[in-house]
């Protein structure tokens, strides 16, 4: 199966104009956080960047199909000694728009270096918000299922009587469990907290993504083909993961040096043409 990669120079929100409506399987970004990287992409101020976001967003919804999902890498910044509320106030305009806010992932960051300030510790942690047009999204969540772990080796060896059944909470939660399920199980279902380590060995743009990252949610909300969007592609990390599973791939930036630098990346990468499945454990393409 042939794929294409698209890389794209200019304002995404203007970019993307030029494809159809409905095109895009999977959207994953992270864009210039507020007030941050004032070297390279200016810096937008805390209280403006929901007023700043919302025209590429309106595109985002537009492109991306029924069936798609858009995963938002973002964290609020703090200024005068609080975090901001640009966040919240982000998703609150975007449900406005017309998105649903689904599901929210927490990406910890297992080598963070240790850190302090006269009032909190280091950031350790980021969110990965997600976004859907419609209830009814694609998610293969078989692709990225976990080993059971050793929880598995005392909390399955002695059983009681409502682990083997559907044991309703008893909080009123409305929720139950049915531990004995899961016996001789070698794989499980990850919770919504990645512990993922942060990208060191780039040291040509201010704030990469691991490929682990991009990969994971690849892997669980599309399949060999389909197509995925950074509009803020920075050094087109994604786009080469992309490329490497399978998938067409468009990634768009305003700055020239991050154009080029994630054309070249991306045309380094070698096509693999056989079938991926058994690599990615993949069953839905």
């Amino acid at each position: 199966m042939e794929i294409f990669t698209d890389i794209r120079l200019g304002d995404c929100k203007e970019v993307l104009k030029e494809y159809p409506d409905n095109y895009i399987d999977l959207i994953i970004t992270s864009p210039p956080y507020a007030d941050a990287r004032k070297n390279t992409y200016g810096g937008i101020h805390p209280d403006h960047f929901v007023e700043w976001f919302l025209p590429a967003s309106e595109q985002f919804l537009r492109v991306l199909k029924p069936t798609g999902t858009f995963i938002l890498n973002i964290k609020e910044r703090v200024v005068d000694g609080e975090r901001h509320t640009y966040v919240m106030e982000l998703i609150l305009a975007m449900r406005k728009q017309g998105w649903l806010w689904t599901e929210e992932f927490i990406w910890h960051k297992k080598n963070s270096y240790p850190g302090k300030w006269p009032n909190r510790f280091r950031d350790s942690w980021e969110r990965l918000i997600q976004f859907n047009k419609d209830k009814k999204f694609k998610m293969f969540q078989e692709n990225v299922m976990v080993p059971m772990g050793e929880w598995a080796n005392t909390r399955l060896k002695n059983l009681s009587e409502t682990d083997k059944t559907r044991d309703n909470s008893k909080v009123g939660s409305g929720f139950g469990k049915n531990i004995s399920k899961w016996l001789e199980r070698d794989m499980a279902y990850p919770s919504n907290v990645l512990h993922l380590a942060t990208e060191c060995s780039n040291k040509n743009h201010s704030a990469v993504f691991p490929e682990s990252l991009p990969e994971w949610f690849i892997k669980l909300f599309t399949g060999i083909g389909d197509t995925v969007l950074d509009p803020f592609m920075g050094s087109g990390t994604t786009n080469v993961v992309a490329q490497r599973m399978h998938r067409n791939s468009i990634g768009i930036d305003i700055l020239p040096e991050y154009y080029t630098m994630a054309k070249e990346k991306t045309r380094s990468v070698e096509y693999i043409l056989f079938d991926k499945r058994s690599t990615y454990g993949e069953t839905n393409a």
